[in-house]
């Protein structure tokens, strides 16, 4: 009965190598900081509509109506 032995060394092999190809994958997406950042405060444009808090409210509200109406479901308990 060495099979389970022997599948778990294989797992660990297996976490091993996913785990250090996600290490290699973080680190290659690593660079030096881009500390130039220019913010603009422009509040104009066609932009502009989406900060405002009652799209968001609004939006917020018609989702929850969207989620209630699909969980409560349209089927006869026939």
């Amino acid at each position: 009965m060495k099979k389970s032995n022997f599948l778990s060394k294989i797992q660990v092999a297996v976490l091993a190598l996913v785990t250090n190809f996600a290490v290699v994958m973080a680190n290659a997406q690593e660079k030096a900081a881009d500390l130039n950042v220019d913010v603009n405060v422009d509040k104009g444009g066609s932009a502009g509509w989406i900060s405002n808090p009652i799209v968001w409210i609004a939006g917020v509200i018609i989702l929850v109506l969207i989620v209630a109406l699909a969980a409560r479901g349209g089927g006869s308990k026939a």
